[in-house]
């Protein structure tokens, strides 16, 4: 794995070159797998490939064989972009989009089967070589088409695909594929024009990216959608339900919705449905000059697994996975506010009676990287304007707000330049913070009767990756050009 101290050690990335969306989170006979994007030569988004990664507890991972690779002359010839992972008929399947040398931003729909469903590692897989779906469905003047999401309901397999229309709508169209050799246009399942998605993310968004579905404990379902406007904007999620048609589809009816992830580094989430809860991972990409990342020779990460589900009132419940409590070490490195050094990798949980700020990191003129949270407003601020960035959103501070309680619990899980920050169980801020050779990672909290407890991750069974991206574990909860395909 890399030197650098800004390389997350306990997310799943590769020991090398580029990464983003994670695709196709699975179980399969007591394994976890994880897909993603990747270019295995260059920490440059290009020439896409599925890297993978497997774990039986989501806190150590190891990682196999690429998975998937283009295939020459064939409809993935220029990359094996996003998509999922489904069970058919008790053969892992991969239903990912494929684009050509020619493509103009229009995937086909392709899939890949495992060559050996006994293998628990899934360490093969074997391309179909004609696409499912060639293209978008006339007469809807579809200009973006990718990303296909299987899901089931009304004892049928479906699927969602992201798209944007040429007049500027984003929607998800859905499609009929209970036989998934065989699929049916099954209409628009919900489009920017619904009166309840534009009050939530406005129209900026000319496409909707990576589309993913969940059902909550309450039975209601939670669309996700990445914002596109020819760049990565952000994520957002809706609450709702689905309905029958009445032509042989479904409609997603939604009542409310937010922005998914407060930060500025987080896109392209992908679900994995459990019986009795809805994992999600998401990609953070780099927020450093590409200099920086070249000279590095990595790009990318993705966040720890967040279990999702809803409120009564239709806003977002997360909470990091319990299963990373597993990477704790006998003892916590702080029990109580005190002036302690900081690791590269930490787990913190602060709980603020009063108006608390939490200080993180210091420059030499005394700047500090600070989270402030008042229980009695609800607010939580992080600011880390003298930890400037790049990408158009700045670095200004970030408010959150949340319901205003008697005390305000906030996790940090920070691993390398990845900081990932949960408010409550309400709300989540990804961020990329890169440490510089003279800043002073030191803890400081200031707040009358704040509680507080930290943790440096074990890395317990975390091996040597020198052996390159095909072999070697990483222990872990599991750029710049942030074009997608």
């Amino acid at each position: 794995m890399s030197n650098d101290p800004n390389a997350p050690r306990f997310r799943v990335r590769p020991p090398a070159g580029w990464i983003n969306d994670p695709n196709g989170p699975f179980r399969w006979r007591d394994r976890y797998h994880l897909f993603y994007q990747h270019n295995p030569d260059t920490p440059v988004h290009a020439n896409v490939h599925w890297g993978h990664a497997s774990s039986t507890d989501l806190a150590h991972w190891e990682h196999h064989p690429i998975a998937l690779a283009p295939t020459p002359g064939g409809p993935d010839e220029a990359g094996c972009w996003s998509g999922c992972v489904t069970d058919d008929a008790g053969t892992p399947t991969a239903v990912y989009t494929g684009v050509d040398r020619t493509h103009t931003g229009l995937g086909t729909i392709c899939l890949a089967r495992a060559a050996d469903p006994d293998d628990e590692q899934l360490t093969e897989w074997k391309p179909l070589p004609t696409p499912v779906v060639a293209g978008p469905p006339p007469g809807l003047d579809v200009v973006m088409f990718r990303d296909p999401f299987v899901f089931h309901c009304a004892d049928r397999r479906w699927a969602l695909v992201g798209a944007g229309h040429a007049d500027g709508t984003p929607s998800v169209l859905l499609y009929d594929c209970d036989d998934l050799t065989d699929w049916r246009f099954a209409g628009v399942l919900l489009d920017g024009k619904d009166p309840v998605a534009t009050g939530v993310f406005g129209d900026k968004s000319v496409g909707w990216e990576c589309p993913h579905l969940y059902r909550t404990a309450g039975c209601e379902h939670v669309l996700l959608v990445s914002l596109w406007d020819g760049d990565p904007c952000s994520t957002g999620y809706l609450t709702g339900r689905l309905e029958a048609d009445g032509q042989g589809g479904l409609g997603f009816v939604p009542r409310a919705g937010g922005r998914l992830d407060q930060g500025r580094d987080f896109y392209a989430p992908a679900v994995l449905q459990e019986p009795d809860r809805a994992l999600l991972w998401g990609w953070s990409w780099e927020a450093r000059p590409q200099e920086e990342v070249l000279r590095a020779g990595w790009a990318g990460v993705l966040t720890a697994p967040r279990v999702v589900d809803v409120h009564p009132d239709g806003s977002l419940r997360v909470s990091p996975a319990p299963e990373l409590d597993q990477l704790h070490p006998a003892e916590p490195f702080v029990t109580a506010p005190a002036r302690v050094p900081l690791p590269l990798s930490y787990d913190l949980t602060v709980t603020a009676c009063e108006p608390t700020t939490v200080s993180l990191l210091r420059d030499p003129a005394g700047r500090e990287l600070t989270v402030r949270a008042d229980p009695a407003s609800g607010t939580v601020v992080l600011d880390r304007v003298a930890w400037p960035r790049t990408g158009r959103e700045g670095s200004a501070p970030i408010t959150v707000h949340v319901p205003k309680a008697p005390e305000l619990t906030l996790r940090l899980l920070v691993d390398g330049s990845l900081l990932e920050l949960f408010v409550a169980d309400r709300s989540m801020v990804t961020e990329r913070v890169y440490r510089r050779p003279d800043d002073i990672a030191e803890l400081v909290v200031d707040g009358p009767g704040a509680r507080v407890i930290g943790w440096a991750p074990d890395s317990g069974r975390r091996g040597s990756s020198r052996g390159g991206p095909g072999t070697g574990r990483v222990s872990g909860w599991a750029p710049d050009a942030r074009r997608r395909g």
